[in-house]
């Protein structure tokens, strides 16, 4: 009897799986997955998006099944970040407040000059507390601030709801709910104002649910996206990565298991991958050091102009594996 729960359990789950990342999403640019005239594309958000993995994974993917038209993908994700301008009292030990997405956007646009813009926002915007309509406005605020502030300039903008929050892994019980709030709010845009939203937050939702179903058969908690609850490791950035170029309508992703089984048909993925990886730590440092920013211990990056220097010749070697 216990075999065959357990059996069903997983058959249930494998199933269950492929039909979250079976769905894509709805933004609709006429050319998979970017258009032609995209050459820059600039990812905006918190800490997540500066660990940057989600934002590696779908370079590499682009770079690799797309190499004929080359795109510049610029990270300059700022940790602590809110687009609400709040911050908790006492934050990081009472050391610096929150940093705020108004105080840097207008430099960050005039010196990236991107075509498309992503921006994922709301983990830190309720501030890790219960839910609260001020606080709930401000994000709005932000959020419709952002949106009006990247389309004046002539780029597109792709919204990306915030990630899920594990309240068994961070401990603060009530705000998977809040960001649960502030991902419908987003989805909701998409019909209401016909912003282009990608989901994020559901699909890892959904699978950690899934796991902690499993989990509970066996009665262990084995499973996380995020250790923290809040920063997910390489399981829950490839989720991010996936869900955004399904979005786009990239289907081939569907049934890639992970980054590497997504390249795998592609010869020298593994020293192509490495490469591009090595140039997104470079010059998110770099990009960040000369657009400024007000939060204090991050890595000063090297003048821009000597880290393009260093990017051209990745670029060269990375066009050369791929020949």
């Amino acid at each position: 009897m216990i075999r065959n729960t357990v059996g069903s359990t997983l058959c249930w789950l494998v199933v269950f799986l492929l039909t979250v990342f079976s769905q894509p999403g709805n933004v609709a640019f006429g050319q998979l997955p970017f258009p032609a005239n995209v050459k820059r594309v600039l990812f905006l958000g918190n800490s997540i998006t500066y660990a940057g993995k989600y934002v590696t994974a779908i370079e590499t993917y682009y770079v690799m099944h797309y190499p004929n038209q080359p795109i510049e993908f610029i990270n300059v994700g700022l940790p602590s970040e809110t687009v609400s301008g709040l911050s908790e009292e006492g934050h990081a030990d009472g050391k610096f407040p929150r940093p705020d997405l108004h105080e840097r956007l207008d430099r960050i646009l005039t010196q990236t000059k991107p075509d498309l813009v992503f921006a994922c926002y709301g983990m830190n915007d309720g501030i890790y507390l219960p839910f609260d309509e001020s606080r709930f406005a401000k994000f709005k605020e932000g959020i419709q601030w952002l949106h009006d502030e990247v389309v004046k300039t002539g780029a597109n903008l792709i919204h990306v709801t915030p990630p899920d929050y594990d309240e068994l892994k961070g401990g603060k019980v009530g705000y998977a709910a809040v960001l649960d709030r502030y991902a419908d709010w987003l989805l909701e845009q998409k019909t209401v104002k016909q912003w282009n939203v990608v989901d994020i937050h559901y699909p890892m939702k959904k699978l950690l649910e899934a796991h902690r179903k499993v989990d509970a058969t066996f009665g262990i908690s084995a499973f996380a996206l995020a250790e923290d609850g809040v920063h997910p490791g390489d399981v829950g950035h490839w989720v991010m990565a996936k869900s955004i170029l399904l979005g786009l309508g990239e289907k081939n992703v569907a049934p890639a298991t992970d980054l590497k089984s997504s390249i795998a048909s592609i010869p020298n993925s593994a020293q192509i991958s490495k490469l591009i990886a090595e140039r997104q730590d470079l010059m998110k440092d770099a990009w960040l050091t000369a657009t400024g920013h007000k939060r204090p211990g991050m890595t000063t990056g090297i003048p821009l102009l000597e880290a393009q220097t260093k990017a051209a010749d990745m670029e060269k070697q990375i066009r050369t594996l791929l020949k």
